[in-house]
This record gives structure tokens, sequence and C-alpha cells, in this order.
């Protein structure tokens, strides 16, 4: 089967592939590319599998998964097909590495977040958590798409309190939204804007390792 993202992989230093490992599927932002996500997880790399995808769309200097019409409305065709994608991309990986179906995680920043809990909200019980960071959910994915029961889905959903392009506002909406929908919900707020601190990365890092410990299979 061939792949239909261009990715990094960053395996375990002792990678085994007799072993199965927890896995984070991690999804940049509008413009941006595989390489910028990896930087941010490295805290995980004795631990986990950490696959980086690049979206499949040129934007600017950088890629995207989808264009939108304007901030908070993407381009519904391109949506669509980023969710069918990244569907068989997960299922792909899967295969062709040691990936524990089990421990299976999203973790976007932006285009990536949105991406993240939608994708979540579809494939329900096949993922095991996600981490979204300054992102939203299309109002067309909670109306018109299949939601699947979510409630053991592990959700780590963090904003910037000072986000000048995605409010903080769609962040407390995303935890209202989770917290009807899971059990496991953890929201955190940061002083910054439209970005990822020092630390929001340790307090996702500490959490999907937590995560992962608790979700043995």
């Amino acid at each position: 089967m061939s792949t239909p993202y261009i990715y990094d992989v960053q395996l375990p230093e002792h990678y085994d592939p007799a072993v199965k490992y927890p896995t984070v599927f991690a999804l940049h932002g509008l413009g941006s590319n595989e390489h910028n996500m990896i930087g941010l997880l490295g805290g995980l790399k004795s631990d986990f599998i950490v696959i980086s995808l690049r979206g499949h769309l040129t934007q600017g200097s950088g890629y995207a998964y989808f264009h939108i019409k304007s901030i908070g409305n993407p381009v519904r065709e391109l949506f669509d097909q980023s969710m069918q994608r990244l569907e068989d991309f997960i299922n792909y990986a899967t295969g062709k590495y040691a990936v524990d179906p089990g421990r299976r995680y999203l973790l976007g920043f932006s285009q990536g977040a949105i991406l993240s809990m939608s994708l979540a909200l579809l494939m329900g019980e096949k993922i095991k958590g996600i981490v979204a960071l300054n992102g939203y959910i299309p109002a067309f994915v909670k109306s018109e798409y299949k939601i699947q029961p979510v409630k053991d889905l592990s959700v780590f959903i963090s904003h910037g309190e000072v986000d000048p392009i995605f409010p903080k506002q769609l962040g407390d909406a995303n935890y209202a939204y989770f917290r009807e929908a899971s059990n496991h919900v953890t929201y955190k707020t940061y002083p910054t804007g439209h970005e990822v601190s020092f630390d929001n990365k340790r307090d996702f890092t500490l959490w999907l390792q937590q995560d992962a410990i608790t979700s043995t299979s």
C-alpha cells in the first residue's frame, strides 16, 4: 500500500518490531511542514513512535491539509478529502511500523488541531487520545458528520489566552464540547498568542507519557 502523505518518522532508540509502541501522529499548522512538529515532540523519543505528516497541498513556502475560505471556514471538499486521507495513512502506518492500535494519538497545532479533533470524532474508539493546540471544530463536523462515541477518548486541549487568530473562546468551546462527549478531558490555557510555549510543550508531553502508561493494551 502506498502512503498518501510525505512524512518523517522518529522511532524509539531501541526500537523492536516485535514490541507494540504508543504512537503520535503529528499534524502541522497552515503554511508549515512536518519538521516543525517533530521539534515539539523530542520528549517522546524514548518510548513513542512519532510520525509527522506533511500536508499534501502547497501553502506559501509550506504546506496545508486543506485550504480555507475564511477563518473558521474550511473548503469543505478539501477538508473531507483530508479526513479520508488521514484515516488511510493511520491504517498504512499501523501496518508498516510497530504501532499499538490501542494507543494511537493525534496531535496537532492550529489546522492540525482542527483535524485532530475532527478525525477523533469520526474514528471514535480507533483513536486513544488527542492533543489539540489552538484549534476549533468546524460547525459542519458537529452537525453533519457521523460522530462516533468518544467516552473513553483521552483529550488534552490547550489554547493561547491572547491568540489573535483563533480567540480563546474557541478553546473554551472545544473544552465544553469534549467535556460532554468524553470522560477524560484536560484543558489548559497559557499567556501566549498563536503558538506553543515551553510550558505547553512540557504539559502535553507529560500528559501523553502518563496516558500511554495507563492505557497499555
